[in-house]
């Protein structure tokens, strides 16, 4: 009988052009529209990226004070739908509900999309996160910028600089990583030309997964059960020992560090080491590292969430990647996947 190994998956298989990003794993290098990731983010913040993926495709894009505004505005404007999102999702947790909030917004607004569903994000997020400490909704600030407004929405007042500007870092950092899970669902639903609302909103549930944008939940959950540093490594040798999967740590991607590791280290070098649970988290990654060979990608990219105050679901900003992959979509009119 003859028989034919079919492998799972799409590794090695081209589905599409893009000029968005070039992941090149080997080599542990991640270029964004022409631009290392370490040199794009020593220069531009969420905005500043936004405007560059943005460019020649999206309204605003090249001008980062256009995409500011434009952000400003549509955080503004959908802030009145908060009642109805905080009404409707009770009992859900914060991603359940920011699916819920996605799907609120409809095909008809005026603002554009790319901006609508970008402003959105940040303002349901802090909104359903402070409903869960029983505390009212903050208005957002549209003199601020998409990472100073969220902290102050979440916080109920302006954060450090350096805070702000850590938390900036990130956004930029994780706007754009090729053709991941969440992008290609973007692209899949982006090719049946249902809009861009939709193809977001199916792009989140993608991301939501552990393998995926989920994974720093159970990193969160691997550091309280661990409980103190001191436990760190009597902690890692059980893990190794039963071959429990350490999630946070690598990327299957990458085969040497993945390069967004070392941007996120130093945003997070610069703020104080009582920050958070900074000192904590760096005491288990070192310790992990210890049981590990020295190619681990780092937890660092987990990091920046313990330190700035920032919940887990902060990760589901990566809506500016997602939109732009759309626009490459429709406006390339790449053959059609339905």
């Amino acid at each position: 009988m003859l028989l034919t190994r079919v492998d799972s998956g799409l590794d090695g298989v081209v589905v599409a052009d893009t000029a968005m990003s070039e992941v090149d794993g080997e080599a542990g290098r991640l270029i964004v529209r022409g631009h290392t990731i370490e040199a794009l983010t020593a220069t531009r913040g969420f905005e500043g990226v936004a405007a560059l993926l943005w460019e020649g495709y999206a309204e605003g894009g090249g001008d980062e004070t256009a995409v500011r505004a434009g952000l400003a505005a549509a955080r503004v404007k959908v802030f009145a739908e908060v009642p109805k999102l905080l009404a409707t999702t009770r009992g859900l947790n914060p991603v359940e509900a920011l699916r819920v909030g996605i799907g609120m917004l409809p095909d008809s607004n005026e603002t554009p999309h790319h901006f609508l569903v970008c402003g959105a994000m940040p303002v349901f997020l802090a909104a359903l996160l402070n409903a869960e400490k029983s505390m009212a909704p903050i208005a957002p600030d549209p003199s601020l910028t998409t990472a100073q407004d969220f902290l102050r929405m979440v916080r109920g007042q302006r954060a450090g600089t350096v805070f702000e500007k850590a938390l900036d870092t990130y956004l930029a950092t994780i706007t754009d990583h090729g053709f991941n899970a969440s992008t290609f669902t973007a692209r899949v639903v982006a090719s049946t030309h249902a809009g861009l609302i939709s193809s977001v909103l199916a792009a989140l549930c993608a991301l939501k997964g552990p393998l995926h944008g989920g994974a720093p939940g159970p990193v969160l959950d691997m550091l309280d059960e661990i409980g103190d540093a001191a436990r760190a490594e009597a902690w890692f040798d059980d893990a190794f020992a039963k071959g429990t999967t350490l999630m946070g740590f690598g990327h299957r991607i990458y085969k040497v560090r993945d390069p967004r590791a070392d941007v996120l280290k130093a945003a997070v070098a610069t703020l104080p080491a009582t920050a958070g649970r900074l000192a904590y988290a760096s005491a288990v990654e070192q310790g992990a590292i210890a049981f590990h060979d020295d190619t681990v990608a780092h937890q660092s990219e987990r990091v920046p969430q313990l330190c700035v105050g920032v919940p887990v679901p902060v990760r589901q900003f990566q809506h500016g990647e997602w939109m732009q992959h759309d626009a490459d979509v429709v406006l390339d009119d790449v053959p059609r996947l339905h």
